[in-house]
């Protein structure tokens, strides 16, 4: 039996679509970075070292769509692409778990 498909991604200029996966990538680190997490310290570090150039490419996503004239972020349409790319677990590691 097959996985169920998820639903499309919706249209995105590339510039949004490197916004978006630059910010899941820097939300995968933070993740991984939480103190509040059981993980160990080498592994936070790795983590933290990696997310100055994730963050570094994220500005850069940014800076590029403001050169280009996109001046707004259709949120809307963003959080469905978040959504499709499976943000609301990936950033859920960034919280504080429950007690």
């Amino acid at each position: 039996m097959l996985p169920p498909e998820l639903p499309p991604l919706p249209a995105l200029t590339r510039a949004e679509a490197e916004l978006i996966d630059r910010y899941l990538d820097a939300v995968d680190l933070l993740g991984r970075v939480n103190p509040a997490r059981h993980e160990g310290t080498y592994r936070a570090l790795r983590a933290a070292q990696a997310l100055v150039r994730r963050t570094i490419e994220l500005r850069d996503a940014l800076a590029l769509m403001h050169e280009r004239g996109e001046t707004e972020l259709h949120s809307d349409t963003l959080a469905r692409a978040l959504r499709v790319l499976d943000g609301e677990r990936r950033t859920a590691r960034v919280t504080l778990p429950p007690d």
